[in-house]
């Protein structure tokens, strides 16, 4: 038993440590040259300045390693804005939010879920949303290793499973609602469950057998099947969700309307310029589009069914 419990912390160990050896397939660019503060204080005389912008990367639509596609945006819109960007990530979800909350940056790239939460909680507003393969829309994909005998969602019971984040639209609360449906919750459906907070570290989790199955965002398990499918490949999808809204780029409520409008025609009119059609073909975007939130609302009724039945346990 002991030995059995050493394993699996093994194991989890060696998820967090995946990233460090992961390689990605983007190009000549080191992500690594992307110049990311991370977790360091903010500085708020340096940081509120007419000239700065900053922008907070809470979820990608590429990988880790597709830093330094963001990287070719961000100095797409210096050029455009004629201001200097200052990146500043944050490891969760929830962190990337307060930052919005709090005003301690101007725009984010975040996740579906996470937009829901910080717009209806401060009033965080939409600038542009991407379009893939023609639709501002994703899927979450249930997955499990290709050489499993699971077929469908209802045969992990009682196994051990990777969700991302707990404000993932795609990487939690989906796969929560389907256990909502099936009368069970993660501790009683699974016999252990961990968060990896990249759907990147999933996909490898159970590409390398760490874990049975996870919930992923499927942009980034198709961006990865195409360009690096070396975790992928291991992988299959056994279920794939209704279409969501697709991950916006956002801004604080108080943020200047006129730069807001700028840096949304920036955004949505990349694909009308050579330089910026490039960057979007290398992240396997088609273009950004404005969107709006009512778009949103079929992951914001899930979030709140899944919110209610979390007050009853």
């Amino acid at each position: 038993m002991f030995a059995e419990k050493l394993k699996y912390l093994f194991c989890l160990a060696l998820i967090f440590l995946l990233p460090f050896f992961m390689t990605g397939c983007t190009g000549n660019e080191n992500p690594k040259k992307v110049n990311i503060e991370k977790r360091s204080p903010i500085n708020e005389k340096e940081n509120h300045s007419d000239k700065v912008l900053r922008v907070a990367i809470g979820a990608m639509i590429t990988p880790e390693e597709g830093f330094a596609y963001y990287k070719g945006i961000f100095n797409y819109m210096e050029d455009k804005l004629d201001m200097h960007i200052k990146l500043i990530d944050r490891r969760t979800y929830s962190e990337t939010n307060d930052l919005i909350k709090t005003g301690n940056v101007d725009i984010a790239f975040v996740c579906t879920g996470a937009y829901v939460s910080v717009h209806d909680e401060a009033g965080a507003e939409l600038i542009a949303m991407p379009q893939i393969n023609g639709r501002a829309a994703y899927h979450s994909y249930i997955i499990v290793h290709k050489d499993s005998g699971i077929k469908n969602f209802t045969e992990l019971k009682g196994r051990s499973f990777a969700f991302t984040d707990p404000l993932s639209n795609t990487g939690k609360t989906f796969p929560t609602y389907l256990l909502i449906q099936m009368n069970e919750t993660p501790d009683t459906f699974f016999s252990k469950y961990i968060f990896t907070n990249r759907h990147d570290k999933s996909i490898a989790a159970v590409a390398q057998g760490f874990v049975d199955g996870a919930a992923v965002d499927g942009l980034i398990w198709d961006y990865l099947d195409k360009t690096n499918p070396q975790y992928t490949s291991q992988t299959k999808i056994i279920l794939k969700s209704r279409p969501f809204a697709s991950p916006p780029i956002i801004a604080r409520k108080n943020l200047s309307p006129e730069l807001k409008e700028n840096i949304s025609k920036i955004l949505i009119g990349m694909h009308d310029n050579n330089k910026g059609r490039e960057i979007l073909k290398g992240m396997m975007i088609d273009r950004f589009v404005r969107g709006d939130d009512a778009d949103f609302e079929s992951a914001r009724n899930m979030i709140t069914s899944v919110r209610e039945n979390q007050k009853l346990h």
